[in-house]
């Protein structure tokens, strides 16, 4: 009897060591962290990884306000994570990277598509198309940052212009290298109410609103000086015209000419150019200055500067009338017109803004 009950007592401890273990878990067992919440309003891409109650979830295209189990089917479940997976700290292993495939002529690409252009640098589609060139068909593409990790975002300015020096690229793929982006950021300085004035979306509007009109002006930043120079822009002011009668022609980026606005723009700015009219198409920041001198103080033709007219909600249509509605506006030039508002629609994509209202003059 004794005997007996030993190996009773030796079979309940090992049914007793074997329940436990089926109870308690291994020690080696991983769990899982909840990766950053879902919202609605982030745009996501293949092989991105938010966290939705206490789920981790991958998107298996681009997607924006799709929630996460939806009857869409963009999000794949990755399983409980956080409490839900009893708790932890394993992190979930990064998807995606950097090897987006080479953006090939001709291959149908839909939105929310990221590829690898031929300069190196990445591209995500923000409307659906054949296969154009990410580098011409502005409104198609924008510029990616690859953040080594599937994700990613448009590439942010460092300078306060909320224009990056990437989507300045974007926007002149063909421009002179006279034209720097840094002699624009330089020039900034002289007129710190420009594209900082209202919200981030006036702010955007009114940047791409000046460089449409400027690359109208310029066929994209190509050229600096008028390609007619003949004309006789020397008017019959007090000082005359010190550095020739035929001197005063259109230069830089918004084609500055005559002489007295060579004056006023020297005088604004400092800088001798009613007898030094070259160095606004040798020297950038002085020719970017003269643009945004233009841009924030005359109102040319029309009754307001384009500065007022974007940040007060007049409008694209009136700086067209600051710049050149004489010759535009009220039935004028529609070709010409409409090709600064194309421009503008194009530019106001790429910094994923809307253009607003009242477009045309």
């Amino acid at each position: 009897m004794r005997q007996q009950r030993r190996i009773f007592a030796l079979l309940a401890a090992l049914a007793l060591a074997f329940g436990i273990a089926a109870v308690l878990p291994t020690a080696n067992a991983a769990t899982v962290s909840c990766a950053a919440s879902w919202s609605s309003t982030t745009v996501y891409t293949n092989g991105n990884i938010a966290s939705y109650n206490s789920h981790n979830w991958k998107a298996q295209w681009w997607t924006q306000n799709d929630t996460p189990g939806g009857s869409v089917g963009v999000w794949a479940d990755q399983g409980a994570c956080g409490d839900g997976a009893g708790g932890g700290t394993t992190t979930p292993p990064a998807s995606g990277g950097c090897s987006y495939p080479a953006w090939v002529a001709g291959t149908s690409y839909t939105a929310g598509t990221i590829v690898q252009y031929s300069n190196g640098l990445y591209y995500q589609a923000t409307h659906d198309n054949p296969g154009y060139d990410p580098t011409i068909s502005t409104w198609y593409w924008s510029p990616y940052t690859c953040t080594g990790t599937g994700g990613g975002t448009t590439t942010a300015p460092s300078t306060g212009f909320p224009v990056s020096e990437a989507q300045f690229d974007q926007m002149f793929p063909s421009r002179n290298s006279f034209y720097t982006y840094s002699g624009l950021v330089t020039a900034l300085s002289k007129y710190p109410g420009f594209a900082t004035t209202g919200s981030s979306t006036v702010q955007k509007q009114e940047a791409a609103a000046f460089l449409a009109n400027v690359s109208h002006e310029t066929g994209g930043l190509v050229y600096i000086n008028e390609v007619d120079q003949s004309g006789n822009y020397c008017a019959a002011e007090s000082y005359g015209c010190p550095a020739g009668t035929y001197a005063y022609y259109g230069r830089g980026p918004m084609q500055i000419s005559w002489n007295f606005n060579y004056e006023a723009a020297g005088n604004a700015l400092g800088v001798d150019l009613l007898d030094n009219p070259g160095l606004v198409a040798t020297d950038a920041a002085v020719s970017w200055e003269t643009a945004l001198w233009y841009w924030m103080t005359d109102t040319g033709p029309g009754t307001m500067t384009g500065h007022n007219a974007m940040v007060n909600g007049a409008g694209f249509g009136q700086t067209i009338w600051a710049i050149n509605g004489s010759i535009e506006c009220n039935g004028g030039n529609t070709a010409e017109m409409q090709d600064r508002v194309n421009k503008y629609e194009s530019y106001a994509a790429i910094l994923g803004v809307s253009p607003g209202s009242n477009l045309t003059c």
